[in-house]
């Protein structure tokens, strides 16, 4: 089986789906509600195991009823959670999300790991060796010994990056990524083009996505661009995370870089045609079955 690492930050997300935003001093009624772990390497890690891989999660949970509920939701997932400050008191972020019922766009509140700095873990000669791993640019201390720990595995695996936003941690990370999976409105500082400025800080492969337009790839084979199907976009959250643990997947499969961006694709329409943060893993589930 292949294994794939997903270091960085997990939160308990909080969603409310309702028909339009509401204004300054002004309540809507919710259509629907779902609690569910999130961040981007949760959400990632929740697609891999959807995908029959076995994804281990490494990220800061600590023992809070709050912890708890994200941690018995990963697990029920499927995810393996090696959690650095497991038992202890740490402010685990909860993220408020709001869902449009008409466009389906997701608006976002959160903490992030902003509330605490998270430890260097200390055990992760006893996790299995990973074929792929992703770090999303949060939690330093846990993403340095990670980066770290990569010579003392007995085959190095690839290093697939998640950029949504800059942080500086992604100075650190990007010499060391093989694929840089960045968003159109990632910027890297100094550049005004994310390809050039992802290549020349020092990653081996870059991809681009544009939403519902075509994703980008470059890398030592090239460059060229995966068409997105149309899709009815019912709940774009987590889309991004769910198209990187798809790539992290076909990564560890051996897929070369065009084949892995139309995996990632393929499963983030999944994740957008279907309403809530887990009813669309069944439709992951049966396509990885077949």
């Amino acid at each position: 089986m292949r294994t794939c690492w997903f270091v960085g930050l997990t939160t308990l997300d909080v969603v409310h789906r309702a028909a339009g935003r509401p204004g300054r001093d002004e309540k809507v009624t919710a259509s629907r509600q779902d609690v569910a772990a999130g961040g981007p390497a949760a959400n990632a890690a929740v697609t891999a195991a959807a995908l029959g891989a076995r994804a281990v999660l490494v990220t800061a949970l600590g023992g809070s009823p709050v912890a708890q509920a994200a941690r018995a939701d990963l697990e029920a997932c499927g995810v393996e959670v090696h959690d650095v400050v497991a038992g202890e008191d740490f402010p685990l972020a909860v993220s408020a999300v709001l869902v449009d019922d008409a466009s389906g766009e997701r608006s976002v509140v959160s903490a992030d790991a902003a509330l605490a700095d998270a430890p260097a873990p200390t055990a992760l000669g006893a996790l299995p060796a990973p074929d792929v791993v992703l770090f999303d640019g949060h939690h330093p201390a846990i993403a340095r010994a990670a980066v770290g720990h990569l010579p003392d595995l007995p085959g190095r695996p690839q290093v697939l990056l998640d950029a949504g936003r800059w942080r500086p941690l992604f100075a650190e990370l990007l010499p060391v990524a093989d694929v840089a999976a960045v968003s159109a409105r990632f910027t890297v500082p100094g550049y005004d083009d994310v390809t050039t400025g992802a290549h020349t800080r020092g990653a081996r492969g870059v991809v681009v996505t544009h939403g519902g337009g075509p994703v980008e790839w470059s890398g030592p084979d090239g460059v060229g661009t995966v068409d997105v199907p149309a899709v009815e976009a019912r709940d774009t959250l987590g889309a991004g995370d769910a198209f990187h643990g798809a790539l992290a997947v076909a990564l560890a499969d051996g897929a070369a870089l065009p084949a892995a961006c139309a995996a990632g694709i393929e499963v983030a329409a999944m994740r957008v045609a279907h309403v809530g943060p887990r009813e669309w893993l069944a439709a992951v589930r049966a396509e990885a079955r077949r």
